[in-house]
């Protein structure tokens, strides 16, 4: 009888299935195929062979397409990766912290919960690049509103001063996106901690509560073990929605990806995705492609050594 039913559970299941397939699945495995396609054009189709030279001129400094030594290298190993990196290592722990503090305060609240819920999620459903916009305002040099508090008009943190001509220091440039990055990533793990903190059941903290447990300490030896797969959850997402980071350097530093002084730093602050986009602008589609799957690989690597720690720290 189970058998015979089969064939309705595939029925049911064929049109997300076949989404997938064309949106998901095709995608993934034409990108792995056009990274080796030497001369690829991408308006026509066409291509002159098969070829490990997209790699090796996106990895290595040996040389490139434009017949300038290790341009596209640096652009992707020396700039677009390093960037990528250090938004992903600052960001991540920072707003799942910030989000794990907020959902218990949250849930705490007996008031005007859901008021205080809308809010914090509100983020979440707003243009990114138009909240990019608004980040680029408050920390403008001359009217900027962060310049404005801590009196110091005239610092540039994401464009050059204009009456100075003082160039951007990287690391001002770095807090401002951190601080944007933060803040628009809050409302969904706001959101997974809140859910998680519902379900847990309240005789953990009544009996922490008998045994003398202070605020803290039932928030570090109950909260969090318990709420450690979503933790995990929230970890794994955040860190392959760091290394897609995109609007936020668009949203603030333009489609240039900002001008920076170099000695501080890289010279802007384009990322791996900002990188494939750009090649692909360019109709560089198979250097676009190589760059893609090496970030998947990254990725994975990411994502398989996350999975490795949680089995002794995620408790189910």
């Amino acid at each position: 009888m189970e058998n015979k039913n089969n064939w309705k559970a595939w029925l049911y299941l064929a049109p997300i299935i076949i989404l997938m397939a064309v949106f998901t699945f095709y995608p993934i495995v034409n990108t792995f195929f056009v990274s080796f396609l030497k001369d690829y054009n991408y308006t026509n189709g066409t291509y002159s062979g098969f070829t490990f030279d997209n790699y090796i001129e996106v990895l290595t400094p040996l040389y490139n397409t434009n017949g300038n030594t290790g341009t596209m290298f640096e652009n992707v190993m020396l700039i677009a990766l390093p960037n990528t990196l250090l938004l992903t290592i600052i960001t991540v722990p920072a707003s799942i912290a910030l989000a794990l503090l907020i959902a218990i305060c949250l849930n705490s609240i007996k008031w005007l919960k859901s008021i205080f819920q809308t809010i914090f999620f509100m983020p979440y459903v707003t243009n990114a690049i138009a909240i990019g916009m608004v980040f680029s305002v408050i920390f403008d040099t001359q009217y900027g509103i962060f310049n404005s508090l801590f009196n110091i008009q005239g610092f540039p943190w994401i464009y050059p001063n204009p009456q100075t001509g003082q160039m951007v220091n990287y690391w001002s440039g770095v807090f401002a996106i951190c601080v944007y990055i933060v803040w628009h990533s809050l409302p969904y793990k706001i959101l997974i901690f809140l859910g998680g903190l519902q379900n847990i059941d309240k005789q953990y903290y009544e009996a922490a509560q008998i045994d003398g447990a202070s605020k803290f300490k039932t928030a570090l030896k109950v909260t969090i073990p318990l709420l450690s797969p979503q933790i995990l959850y929230v970890m794994i997402t955040s860190f392959i929605g760091a290394f897609k980071e995109y609007n936020s350097v668009v949203g603030l530093f333009g489609t240039d990806g900002g001008s920076f002084d170099a000695s501080t730093g890289p010279r802007n602050m384009s990322t791996m995705v900002y990188f494939i986009y750009d090649q692909i602008a360019k109709n560089k589609v198979q250097y676009a492609s190589a760059a893609a799957v090496f970030l998947f690989i990254i990725i994975m690597i990411f994502t398989g050594i996350q999975f490795k720690v949680s089995k002794k720290r995620v408790h189910y």
